[in-house]
């Protein structure tokens, strides 16, 4: 639905609401009934925090109306160079937008951009840094930067507390391997295998453990391929049939940092069921 028709929908239904409440005295009561009086006295607190939310709404969407209308028509260009102006040059640096202007980045296929936005975000506010932690780890491993991106989610270990744990665990996981640290990547991958409550990051971190670590660094076949194993049965007691497990990897793709995964989980979900 676009954001046009949810605005007035919205609107449709708080005007109903409105009307109601206004009305119901004169429903409920006769007309001359003293009793009518002492509702409207009893509404009227409500009626005014119903009227606020309205126009608290109604001013957000106004203002916001440029923007809503590029992401209904995911001119990605366009919403780049405006969200570029109200971040950067009117100084807007809220978690959101820096969040979205990322994001508008990464669909554009410039990850340099990212990293650029990341340097300016940081000197305003290092928070915003850690609450879009993912978005920019991510961008230093499509610039091929897989040192920096493995230092990057090591710090962000034990500072962002905003992005999920399991995530950065994984990514930092997904560097070292990149990177050729086998050991140390497999370190990440086997509890998030045995106890991610996470499905996608579940089966990510037991294929690789699986199919690339466990014959990267076969000293430790056993260790990595028991965990893959527990990680693999785990998943298929919760998702035994492909219908299930597509819906579920379909929600985690709509996140823009999972979906430059999908090569990825596509062999994941090929060694899940045996395809």
């Amino acid at each position: 639905m676009k954001f046009k028709s949810l605005f007035l929908l919205f609107n449709s239904v708080i005007a109903a609401v409105l009307l109601f409440i206004g009305a119901s005295p004169f429903l409920l009561f006769n007309q001359r009934d003293p009793s009518i009086l002492s509702l409207f006295k009893t509404c009227w607190p409500l009626l005014l925090f119903i009227l606020l939310i309205l126009a608290a709404f109604d001013i957000f969407y106004g203002y916001n109306r440029r923007l809503f209308q590029l992401l209904e028509k995911e001119d990605w260009p366009a919403l780049s160079r405006y969200l570029e102006k109200r971040i950067i040059r009117d100084g807007h640096y809220s978690p959101r937008l820096i969040r979205l202007l990322a994001n508008t980045y990464l669909v554009l296929s410039d990850s340099a951009s990212v990293l650029a936005l990341e340097t300016k975000a940081a000197i305003v506010n290092p928070a915003l840094v850690d609450a879009n932690a993912l978005i920019f780890g991510a961008a230093r491993i499509l610039e091929k930067d897989l040192g920096g991106a493995a230092n990057f989610f090591s710090r962000m270990l034990g500072s962002s507390k905003t992005e999920p744990a399991d995530w950065l665990h994984w990514y930092y996981g997904f560097s070292l391997l990149l990177d050729q640290q086998y050991g140390p990547s497999g370190d990440q991958f086997i509890p998030l295998a045995v106890e991610s409550k996470d499905a996608v990051i579940t089966g990510l971190s037991a294929f690789f453990l699986s199919e690339r670590i466990s014959r990267l660094l076969p000293s430790r076949g056993l260790e990595f391929t028991a965990a893959a194993l527990d990680g693999r049965n785990r998943l298929l007691k919760t998702f035994p049939s492909l219908d299930l497990w597509n819906r579920e990897v379909k929600r985690t793709l709509n996140l823009v940092h999972a979906a430059i995964l999908s090569r990825f989980i596509s062999e994941t979900t090929a060694w899940l069921f045996d395809r």
